[in-house]
């Protein structure tokens, strides 16, 4: 029989293009001990700081300490189902979440499972948890408002889009609410909302998320959870993977505004993961790095320059106090590296000042430049004057007699301590705050009752819509309080008293 070579050098050179058979090379070692959420691993010595793990029963792990001899992993779910001498493989990835609008309205884990029960996640695109945050050169200045509805915040301490403005303050005074108010706030604003909820009572979290769905803000909103009952590898990753699902519309030109809420339990978090890992402790038993922890998280934070696409991502941390004591560990940490504070009070929130915001300690590092041109006139002076009261209050308590224009600057302060609260769920339109602040500081409410000021502010902010909505638009246009605009206001406010009688002359008042 004969063989013709060229046929045969054909079946094999077609069966060498066709040649499909794929090897798959990883890296395996086995769980040495398990525990606590971690687990140490031997064999794995190709394997990268912060590389993404997989056990043999599906869970994902995180390369933490790379050590001489094993690897410290921790374990992003259920470790129970983890046992000695598992096998675990390496992947070569980070550790990516999914991002992308298909996220908004969604309540996830931090590894961007859904939680909420309606149906899988369906997107392509992901980002990784930690990255390296933007440079210098691709900022710039924050400038552009990002508005609360807070009366007190949005006058006194500005926040601008690209800013780090921490939320301080002991436990039940009203950080969350803070917060949860600049959320619902941000509805037609184009802003995209993440609530980052780290060591919650799940109870808690099922509230915010009901609230949120209430006024319409789920729309626009992401919450991640990592529950108080969920291992602290997953309440330690949560901020990071929170960041990175808004950082997909901050890269791509839109804007984005992540709450931490909070990241004392992320810190604590950390200082578990740490200690069981050998690594050693520093002061009140947190690793050295817990700065770092959090400083990489927040720089993420910026206004991007316009060459970038001019998208923003801005954080509001919360801090939680313990005694007021604001010169611990954590809270000095995450003062310094945001852009200012906003301290909230157990005294004045038990007093019912609504929130509860000392302005005294509370700062905005931007300050003017996060306001329009409107609010930054009428609210100028306003911090000053709020803390030069608060000193005249505690002088007055003397029971000391006060000549009549420092019992008139009194009666103002207290005008505006009562002008400034503000019911929870209830944010305001700026228009709406410039009004009723340009009411107080001009002494438009220096002959209502005290008792009467919200009453007052209620049905005036009401007057303005229904029949001077000509006056709020010029405001909204033009953005500043021209002298015309002023005179138009002024004319308002006459006319609004005219038809109500909230004015109380002097002799009925001294009666």
């Amino acid at each position: 029989m004969k063989f013709n070579s060229d046929e045969i050098a054909s079946v094999i050179q077609k069966e060498i293009e066709q040649y499909a058979a794929q090897i798959d090379v990883r890296e395996v070692g086995r769980v040495l001990e398990v525990g606590d959420g971690i687990a140490q691993v031997y064999g794995l010595s190709g394997v990268m700081a912060g590389e993404m793990v997989e056990f043999a029963n599906g869970t994902i792990g995180l390369a933490f300490n790379l050590e001489e001899n094993s690897v410290g992993i921790i374990i992003l779910g259920d470790y129970l189902q983890i046992n000695e001498g598992d096998e675990v493989r390496s992947t070569g990835r980070l550790l990516s979440v999914p991002v992308g609008d298909e996220l908004l309205g969604r309540v996830v884990d931090p590894l961007g499972n859904p939680l909420d029960g309606k149906g899988p996640i369906v997107t392509n695109k992901r980002r990784d948890v930690e990255v390296i945050a933007t440079g210098v050169a691709e900022r710039q200045p924050v400038c552009e408002p990002l508005q609360t509805g807070i009366k007190a915040i949005d006058a006194m301490t500005p926040i601008g889009r690209g800013q780090r403005e921490l939320i301080i303050g002991d436990r039940k005074t009203g950080k969350t609410a803070v917060a949860i108010d600049t959320i619902i706030n941000q509805k037609n604003s184009g802003v995209k909302c993440f609530y980052v909820a780290v060591g919650q009572k799940e109870s808690t979290v099922a509230g915010v998320v009901e609230k949120l769905r209430d006024t319409g803000a789920m729309d626009y909103t992401t919450v991640i959870v990592a529950g108080a009952s969920d291992p602290a590898p997953l309440q330690y990753v949560a901020p990071y993977a929170g960041t990175a699902m808004a950082e997909e519309y901050m890269f791509n030109g839109g804007h984005a505004l992540i709450v931490y809420d909070d990241l004392s339990k992320q810190a604590v978090a950390y200082r578990q993961l740490s200690l069981l890992m050998r690594r050693p402790p520093g002061r009140e038993a947190f690793p050295g790095d817990v700065f770092y922890c959090h400083s990489k998280l927040l720089e993420r934070s910026a206004k991007l320059s316009d060459a970038m696409g001019g998208g923003s991502l801005t954080s509001l941390p919360i801090i939680e106090t313990l005694e007021g004591e604001v010169s611990a560990y954590i809270p000095t940490n995450v003062i310094s590296i945001t852009d200012g504070q906003i301290y909230l009070q157990p005294d004045l929130f038990f007093a019912g000042v609504k929130p509860a915001m000392n302005v005294g300690i509370s700062v905005s590092r931007v300050g003017g430049a996060a306001q329009i041109k409107a609010m930054k006139k009428v609210a100028g002076g306003l911090r000053l004057d709020l803390a030069a009261f608060r000193e005249l209050e505690a002088f007055a308590q003397l029971g000391t007699e006060l000549d009549p224009a420092t019992q008139a600057r009194l009666d103002r302060g207290y005008r505006m301590v009562e002008l400034l609260k503000q019911g929870q769920y209830n944010p305001l339109n700026v228009v709406d705050e410039v009004l009723m602040i340009f009411a107080g500081t001009r002494g438009f409410l220096d002959k209502v009752p005290v008792d009467r000021v919200q009453e007052w502010e209620e049905k005036f902010l009401t007057f303005m819509h229904d029949q001077k909505s000509e006056v709020r638009k010029a405001i909204e246009d033009k953005k500043d309080l021209t002298d015309e605009i002023l005179d138009m206001v002024k004319a308002s406010i006459d006319e609004f008293n005219k038809q109500h009688d909230f004015i109380v002359e002097e002799e009925e008042a001294a009666a």
